[in-house]
């Protein structure tokens, strides 16, 4: 900004969701917008229904929506977050719709009533064999809102411990120990693309670590 130049102050407007709101927000609550509400196909992992909605200048059309019950997804630490150059530790995975392998931190989907920590307790432990002393949770997004509901809820953990993992039939994955500082640099250049691990690496290292 110009020296001595006066800050434009934002115009007031609607307010914006929050990750706050997010992690609130029940489990397949009616949206206060949505009028009605057809099912168009129902899977294992997501629900495709036709809503009809009625928009802020009370206009109303009809929208495919991806109903998906949420995830979360955690930040495993290896070493002190605040220490120098902290270690995390990293799925390398296979993922067909990615035509290939990811780097990515360990994630699933929420089953049933289950807590977002508890689903990430239980990611973890499933994927890598690991459980940890500590989560703490670093923030909530939504994935593509244009089209789907789903919610990531974000965690990191520390005080890990190492066991056996217990991963599904169609997981295909190599485990991988990386410092942090070394995969904010593979999502500088493109290596890292999955949004919730880019997210999550960022948000804990420009928020909850020394690096």
């Amino acid at each position: 900004m110009t020296p001595g130049k006066k800050k434009t102050p934002l115009k007031k407007g609607p307010a914006v969701v929050t990750a706050e709101e997010l992690r609130k927000r029940k489990k397949g609550a009616k949206p206060d917008a949505q009028l009605d509400s057809k099912e168009l196909y129902h899977g294992k992992i997501f629900t495709l229904n036709r809503d009809t909605v009625r928009f802020p200048d009370d206009t109303t059309a009809e929208m495919d929506i991806c109903r998906h019950p949420g995830a979360a997804a955690v930040v495993p630490f290896l070493s002190d977050p605040l220490g120098n150059e902290p270690q995390i530790l990293m799925l390398r995975q296979y993922r067909y719709a990615a035509g290939g392998y990811l780097y990515e931190i360990p994630a699933g989907r929420l089953d049933g009533d289950e807590t977002p920590e508890n689903c990430a307790m239980r990611e973890l432990k499933e994927e890598t064999g690991c459980t940890a002393e500590k989560f703490e949770p670093l923030t909530s997004i939504l994935t593509t809102p244009g089209f789907t509901d789903e919610v990531i809820h974000l965690f990191m953990a520390t005080g890990i411990m190492h066991g056996e993992p217990n991963r599904e039939a169609d997981e295909f994955v190599d485990l991988v120990i990386m410092r942090l500082s070394e995969a904010l640099e593979r999502i500088s250049t493109g290596e890292i693309v999955d949004s919730k691990t880019t997210i999550a690496l960022m948000f804990a290292a420009g928020f909850k670590t020394g690096a």
